[in-house]
């Protein structure tokens, strides 16, 4: 694995220990500028870890974390990595329920927060601009003025990611976005990922086989805080290790 011009984001041996348990163990981990990738792997095997060390949440004990080439995350805080444009989207929802889904994108879009300017000034142009676009790739053009809180739950999830990606960032984390969400969510959610992944880099972590079926171009396995496989979902199908350890021998829900 080697860092070259095409990589967005490039791990080299990067370790992150907790009271004696090495929740990152010497991980070796590339993805390339406009990819869409996913990680799997076990409860435990590190998949968090690896995201909240892309964004600053943790720093690793030792290893290097490099963004587009040169920036060296590590020594950054998260507020700087967010502004060097990495955006995370969480599991859980954290939108602002009493507030119109218009209104949580312009709260989110990159503008002026200075009290002054959103007490008097408002959004600029061009943050409407790409508050429009982003209600347009997320659906909900036609739910713009509903409170947020009364969307249903997938509705919610999209709000957020449109929150993430209202900012513009290079690099999009997205961690289990359809858990708990219905079929036809799911399937609108692989849409709107692939939509997304047109103009940046998606990063995935995701349980659920049918879905990162849908949405991967290459899929990353962790165990114990490693990397055990990479490659194309039927080649991560194929990998005995990986059976073993995470799908499961004749496994129907992971085929």
């Amino acid at each position: 694995m080697t860092l070259t011009s095409k990589s967005i984001l490039y791990m080299e041996d990067v370790f992150v220990v907790f009271d004696g348990f090495k929740a990152l163990n010497a991980l070796n981990f590339s993805m390339d500028k406009g990819e869409l990738r996913c990680v799997i792997g076990p409860n435990g095997a590190g998949k968090t870890t690896l995201l909240d060390v892309v964004t600053g949440k943790v720093k690793p004990d030792s290893g290097r974390v490099v963004f587009k080439e040169k920036t060296n995350l590590a020594r950054m805080r998260q507020e700087e990595i967010s502004n060097a444009g990495i955006g995370r989207k969480f599991q859980t929802p954290t939108i602002y329920e009493n507030l119109s889904v218009r209104d949580n994108l312009e709260l989110s879009v990159k503008q002026d927060k200075k009290v002054t300017s959103l007490l008097f000034g408002g959004a600029t142009a061009e943050a409407r601009e790409r508050v429009e676009e982003t209600l347009d790739v997320i659906g909900l053009a036609s739910k713009s003025g509903w409170r947020a809180g009364l969307l249903a739950h997938g509705e919610k999830q999209w709000l957020e990611i449109g929150m993430v990606v209202v900012q513009d960032p290079d690099l999009l984390l997205v961690d289990e976005p359809v858990a708990g969400m219905s079929e036809g969510e799911t399937e609108k959610t692989a849409a709107l990922l692939r939509r997304i992944a047109e103009h940046r880099s998606v990063l995935v972590i995701e349980h659920d086989m049918k879905f990162v079926r849908e949405i991967a171009e290459r899929v990353t396995v962790l165990h114990e805080g490693a990397v055990i496989c990479e490659g194309s979902i039927d080649h991560v199908h194929r990998d005995e290790r990986v059976v073993e350890l995470y799908l499961g021998r004749g496994s129907e829900e992971h085929a």
